[in-house]
């Protein structure tokens, strides 16, 4: 093994950067953060400015050169371990580092607005556990959910008969009840329909594609029981997943997807009643469900036994949120697709055309991390934060994904970002209200370097496929969604916080004036309906197929049993 130090002198490090103790690594290599050696203070003048240290910032880098013989030939193989040294705990260096999901561990003292309430639960008409009433007993269904942000949220069932326990991933954004049905790296476990004696196949096979993975397998029906749910047994349509790619992940904890979502989205086509439909019909319990999502304020790097949040099927908790709930109108039943009506970086107006945040569509999807924004969107956020923001300088990569940015361990970044705010449509659609989300829930931390440094990612990336509020947005925040008045409600979670201040706020009514009424005209057509269009085009296509091998059979059939006519040899001459 040959080992080779190499001095290298970092004199071109300006003395802003220095004073920001800023720092941006590289998010593809975390695997090397746990080798790395202690950091070794060089000793301190006392005499020297911080211009002079800067100047002289010096680092060791030790490069390690691996030789390897294969087939008689030499190979060389190279692992950069980089250690710096400097004299002050206000420095700032480079590591090489795999960027991880994050969450939020600090709060700053925040200026809210008091919440102006538009209706009671009696007014809403959604069955509330407080009310003796109420169908349901919503709280025997808090903290049903584990995970967070980064691995996604799941929830407890108990499949077949005996039952088998597997965590399934809740998620808003698809529609179809799919659980792992054969081995796979990533799972500790799988459903095995061979052992349920109620599981019943279907003979029919499915496929679903993600934004990430996909997977593919075979319909049937089984009996489900949920522990923190509502009571009984209920029939459901089960897709045993057979084969998967990307659609499993290293760390995590859950072995299926509960597809929330409306019939339009089901694979593999819409008559496949999903779950949630068939607990409404089988339980005679509201058409509504309410999600709390409680990654906000914790880090999945420190801790095994992660937090969860709340799956609420049948109505809305009231303990679980603050202040008021706000409705926006569900625009299509196939995704929760909604409207939006404009953006604001602090208190700047990005100014873009209201169709272009609603192109192709704008979705709340619990199954997707971040806050994904339409390309010229997440362009004009990323401006508008680089203006606000009280960093100077600050790198195009912390951006799009490719690298973290660091502090000292304790320094709050919080502080040099502003607050983003999305207005939805209101019920009253003359009129708007406004979710806000505070930097605590768009710089998200990931994992810890050696105890010295505090890295964050941007929770906010751009997406081809329309704006989604995913759960970036969603973890400060109770979402109801109200299939029965075809509405999504809005309020201030209860677990969004540190210390009693709240990571989002929520404000209304506001006159949606200088916004068109209709800012999803002229948008790209549902999924589906480009379905149907493209069936029908190939129905036509095979249609005159048909029509011109009959045009082509004819003429050969009366050449066999007649003379050759001016008419009947017009094939003949086609296929010269």
């Amino acid at each position: 093994m040959l080992v080779i130090s190499v001095i290298w002198s970092f004199r071109k490090l300006s003395t802003e950067h220095y004073t920001h103790r800023l720092l941006y690594i590289p998010a593809a290599s975390v695997w090397f953060t746990y080798s790395l050696p202690n950091i070794i203070p060089i000793p301190n003048n006392e005499n020297e400015t911080i211009s002079d240290r800067v100047v002289h910032f010096e680092a060791k880098l030790s490069v390690v050169c691996l030789v390897n013989v294969k087939f008689g030939e030499m190979w060389l193989y190279g692992l950069l371990l980089l250690s710096l040294s400097f004299w002050t705990s206000h420095s700032v260096f480079k590591i090489p580092l795999k960027m991880f999901a994050g969450k939020f561990n600090a709060s700053v003292q925040l200026d809210l607005r008091p919440l102006r309430k538009i209706e009671s639960a009696a007014e809403s008409g959604l069955s509330l556990a407080s009310d003796p009433a109420g169908i349901v007993n919503f709280l025997d269904m808090i903290n049903n959910l584990k995970g967070d942000s980064g691995r996604g949220y799941y929830i407890q069932m108990v499949i077949g008969t005996p039952g088998q326990t597997l965590n399934i991933l809740v998620d808003t954004g698809s529609s179809n009840f799919a659980v792992a049905a054969a081995a796979h790296p990533f799972i500790i476990h799988y459903y095995n329909r061979a052992l349920s004696s109620t599981y019943k196949s279907s003979g029919r096979g499915v496929a679903v594609k993600y934004a990430q993975g996909e997977w593919e397998g075979e319909l049937g029906s089984d009996w489900i029981t949920i522990p923190q749910g509502p009571s009984g047994t209920i029939t459901i349509n089960i897709a045993a997943i057979i084969s998967s790619e990307g659609f499993f992940l290293p760390g995590i904890n859950w072995q299926g997807i509960l597809g929330l979502a409306y019939p339009l989205l089901a694979r593999p086509d819409p008559s496949v009643e999903p779950f949630f439909n068939s607990v409404v019909r089988q339980t005679s319990i509201p058409d509504v469900f309410s999600l709390q999502m409680c990654g906000a304020g914790v880090s999945a790097s420190t801790t095994a036994d992660p937090t969860g949040g709340s799956l609420i099927m049948g109505g809305v908790e009231p303990t679980l949120y603050r202040g008021s709930v706000w409705y926006t109108p569900v625009l299509e039943e196939w995704y929760y697709q909604v409207e939006v009506l404009k953006i604001e970086v602090g208190a700047q107006n990005l100014n873009l055309d209201c169709k272009k945040y609603n192109s192709d569509k704008a979705i709340v999807d619990s199954g997707t991390t971040l806050l994904r924004l339409p390309g010229n969107v997440f362009s004009a956020v990323v401006e508008a934060i680089m203006q606000t923001s009280l960093i100077e300088d600050f790198s195009a990569g912390f951006f799009d994904g490719t690298k973290l940015a660091c502090w000292m361990r304790g320094e709050s970044p919080w502080r040099l970002f502003p607050k983003i705010s999305i207005y939805l449509r209101a019920m009253n659609t003359s009129q708007s209200f406004r979710l806000t989300i505070l930097p605590q829930l768009y710089v998200q931390p990931v994992t810890n370097i050696d105890g010295t440094l505090d890295c964050f990612r941007f929770g906010i990336s751009p997406s081809a496929n329309g704006l989604v509020i995913g759960a970036t947005v969603m973890e400060g925040f109770y979402v109801i969604f109200d299939r029965a008045q075809k509405r999504v409600g809005f309020a201030v979670s209860a677990c969004a916080e540190n210390g009693g201040v709240p990571f989002a706020e929520i404000a209304g009514p506001f006159l949606a004036e200088g916004v068109a009424s209709d800012c999803t005209s002229g948008v790209s057509l549902r999924e589906p309906v480009m379905w149907v269009i493209a069936y029908g085009l190939m129905g036509i296509c095979a249609l005159v197929l048909i029509l011109l091998l009959i045009l082509l059979i004819l003429p050969c059939r009366r050449y066999r049993y007649g003379e050759i006519t001016d008419e009947s040899s017009l094939v003949r001459h086609r296929i010269k």
